[in-house]
């Protein structure tokens, strides 16, 4: 068991086609890779993409976590993608279109019976995994279950709703905090959708101050050069970090053992703020160690 939570602030979309992109993934900074099967590669390179993918796995394993993205297994290349991904042993496999529990399930008992010590995350980008969301983060809180986080695909839930992309997202926002509340009743973690002007990065670190204030854990990436502002934005500020170790410091204190609620700075703290400040105090350790 990781001592931290594993830090999972950038999280950048690598297309397993993509050569000069796979030979360069472990010189970059983000937290976590995802190895793209999918949306980014043609129908007539999956082949290609799954011999690709191969040959990148037998390198020695670099620091980042990674995650392979498979087809959908309803389709024509998902039971392909699967077996690739098995013998791979990815830290995760992401499972696109998740629409109701029985999408995780199938997975689930394909990878018990093959005893792969591979975490499942899962799309959320249709209507159906929205109004599926409470019985999607059930399998968060099942031990024996593999769930580790959700992935918000904003593009296809602004296809699939019809919803407006405006700049602010103003539209987006409500499915956006649907998707983080339920995260949080599931205990997995819970990533923002990307944004797609790679370019204008002063756009994009707007985009994930919301996302963090939202209660994000991170968000996917679709260009190494958003890397930096992802990191920055999904890290606890050195004042946090300084105000949590204030409100353990105090709790530790002999004259406040037992005691439920301590005035600290002129304001009321209680154990529910000693849980939060440990909680930050362990992502930023976590954050330190994975720079």
């Amino acid at each position: 068991m990781q001592q931290f939570p594993r830090p999972r602030r950038s999280v950048l979309y690598v297309p397993a086609t993509n050569q000069k992109a796979l030979a360069k993934v472990a010189e970059l900074a983000c937290d976590a890779v995802i190895f793209d099967l999918e949306d980014s590669v043609a129908p007539g390179e999956k082949q290609a993409a799954r011999q690709s993918l191969a040959a990148h796995f037998q390198a020695p394993r670099m620091r980042h976590e990674r995650i392979i993205r498979i087809n959908s297994l309803a389709g024509d290349w998902g039971a392909d993608d699967l077996k690739l991904s098995i013998a791979c042993r990815p830290d995760a496999i992401l499972l696109p279109k998740v629409n109701t529990p029985r999408d995780i399930q199938a997975v689930d008992e394909m990878l018990d019976e093959d005893d792969a010590d591979i975490a499942i995350w899962i799309m959320i980008e249709t209507p159906k995994a929205i109004l599926n969301l409470g019985a999607l983060a059930e399998f968060g809180r099942d031990r024996g279950a593999r769930l580790g986080c959700f992935v918000t695909g904003t593009n296809d839930l602004a296809k699939e709703t019809g919803v407006a992309v405006t700049p602010d997202r103003r539209y987006l926002a409500p499915y956006l905090a649907q998707v983080v509340v339920a995260a949080r009743a599931g205990g997995v973690d819970v990533l923002d959708g990307p944004c797609n002007d790679f370019r204008d990065l002063d756009v994009f670190a707007k985009e994930c101050a919301e996302a963090a204030a939202m209660g994000f854990d991170g968000k996917t990436l679709i260009h190494p050069a958003q890397i930096a502002a992802a990191n920055a934005a999904f890290s606890p500020s050195q004042a946090a970090v300084v105000e949590a170790e204030a409100i353990r410091a105090a709790f530790a204190l002999p004259e406040n053992a037992g005691k439920g609620v301590l005035s600290l700075d002129r304001r009321m703290i209680e154990r529910l703020h000693l849980d939060q400040a440990e909680k930050l105090l362990a992502k930023a350790a976590a954050m330190k160690g994975n720079r």
